[in-house]
């Protein structure tokens, strides 16, 4: 650890990414630590259609690699290590990793969240086969097909909402007798033809073995067993950010989502997040870019006034 560096990022996803190309591109030395492939979240879905600029939709693998490419590019260098602990350093920052210690002046947390799973055999092989955790990433593909959401709350009922408009039906399953939603997206819910109610039903099992075929349902009140012939499953049961590394050091929602000031800012100086670790980032590739640039940005200025005793203006 004999480099101190201006910013390091933590997650490779597409907001850590955005964040490595306007770091680099602002010549700041930059690492990035992902301890996996890069990619993140967009990964669980097969295509996105929804990204500006690619009529046609594009791979999540060859975005996330494009997205790569230009960060090496502006000089911004990926390491393959996990983040495991931040400590304070005079004015600056260690960042504790499972191959290394890393010394840097500024730290970008781009971690984003984790879809909460169901637990079921045959669930994570048939991602992208048929089970989704993003209706609006993943809905267009489910056109006139009968598909089915799991889940009670607001979330889960707007997915169903909204994936009634391309599906031929779609079976809303919850493990409860009632709804938990607001009211009104229940009034909503219970007022389109297309949506079907499955209460007090939990899925015992997915079938399908290239694709999925369907889902087998289990009445909690009688126990009794049956089929669900579908196309399309889409988890909707919560979300968990991954922001574990910060816990205690800097502010977090209710929910453990980063808090960020509009300079994408946490609570300790220095320190800056961006994407869906962020509790004001819809879950959404594009404004996880956004989040990264305006976090990058942010940085850069911080570093011209907290580092040197010649401000100097954010660069675009």
């Amino acid at each position: 650890m004999s480099e101190q560096y201006d910013v390091i990022i933590i997650g490779a996803g597409p907001a850590g990414l955005a964040a490595a190309i306007y770091a680099g591109r602002a010549r700041l030395s930059t690492i990035l630590l992902e301890k996996a492939i890069p990619g993140g979240q967009i990964l669980l879905t097969d295509w996105i259609e929804n990204y500006p600029g690619f009529p046609e939709g594009i791979a999540p693998f060859d975005l996330i690699e494009s997205f790569r490419k230009q960060a090496d590019r502006f000089g911004a260098q990926t390491v393959t290590d996990e983040a495991r602990e931040i400590l304070r350093d005079g004015k600056g920052w260690i960042v504790r990793g499972g191959k290394a210690d890393y010394s840097t002046r500024a730290i970008i947390i781009a971690t984003g969240m984790a879809y909460r799973r169901l637990g079921l055999p045959n669930e994570d092989r048939l991602i992208g086969r048929g089970i989704s955790y993003c209706a609006t990433c993943d809905g267009p593909f489910f056109r006139d097909k009968d598909i089915a959401v799991v889940g009670g709350g607001d979330q889960a009922l707007m997915e169903a909402i909204f994936l009634a408009k391309f599906a031929r039906k779609v079976a809303l399953i919850h493990r409860r007798d009632e709804l938990r939603a607001t009211k009104i997206l229940q009034e909503r819910l219970l007022a389109n033809p297309k949506i079907e109610l499955r209460l007090s039903a939990v899925i015992e099992s997915i079938l399908g073995e290239s694709n999925l075929e369907g889902v087998t349902l289990r009445n909690v009140k009688d126990q009794t067993i049956t089929r669900l012939d579908i196309e399309g499953l889409f988890v909707s049961v919560g979300m968990l950010p991954k922001s574990e590394i910060v816990k205690g050091l800097v502010k977090l929602t209710l929910l453990g989502e980063i808090a960020v000031d509009p300079t994408m800012a946490s609570s300790e100086p220095g320190i800056y997040a961006a994407g869906d670790v962020i509790d004001s980032c819809p879950h959404q590739v594009a404004t996880a870019v956004g989040s990264g640039v305006h976090a990058a940005l942010s940085v850069d200025a911080y570093l011209a006034t907290a580092w040197s005793e010649q401000p100097k203006v954010c660069k675009l």
